[in-house]
């Protein structure tokens, strides 16, 4: 009988990886899913580049291909503190005079660039909007349910 050596790899920086994951509140409420809604399929980052949450990016290394680990990030670890230097002053002449807009209400507006970004409304003046232009889940605490569905090694 011969024995075969079955290597198991741990996620390393560089590594591009896929993972289904599931996240919520700390209420328990699910804010987003890799399984469900627009998703449904596991999403893929190249593990150290940036493109990810610090925590999320920093919680798949050292996992294995099949793996799940559930984790609760803070704020900083994720999308920061609400930062009010993200507030903008926006002539209220700048809105549809057929949209009615109230406080807390959700918009996506367009940038110069071309790029469509989601901002609240923070405050109603007579002649202004102030909105908010942080990130939505700013502030929050995030749980994630993750599990590791593949690993490409970094090729260096």
């Amino acid at each position: 009988m011969q024995l075969k050596v079955i290597e198991t790899m741990d996620v390393k920086k560089g590594d591009k990886v896929k993972v289904d994951y599931t996240g919520t509140f700390e209420n328990g409420k699910v804010f987003d899913s890799s399984t469900h809604g627009n998703h449904s399929h596991p999403l893929e980052f190249v593990v150290g580049l940036g493109q990810m949450i610090a925590g999320f990016d920093k919680a798949v290394i050292g996992m294995k291909k099949g793996e799940e680990k559930d984790i609760t990030l803070q704020p900083e670890e994720a999308y920061g503190q609400p930062d009010p230097k993200f507030h903008r002053k926006v002539p209220k002449k700048e809105f549809p005079e057929t949209q009615k807009l109230e406080v807390g209400m959700m918009l996506v507006i367009q940038l110069q660039t071309g790029q469509q970004v989601p901002v609240k409304v923070h405050e109603i003046q007579n002649d202004f909007i102030i909105i908010d232009m942080n990130h939505p889940l700013a502030g929050r605490v995030l749980n994630f349910k993750l599990k590791i569905v593949d690993i490409e090694p970094s090729k260096k």
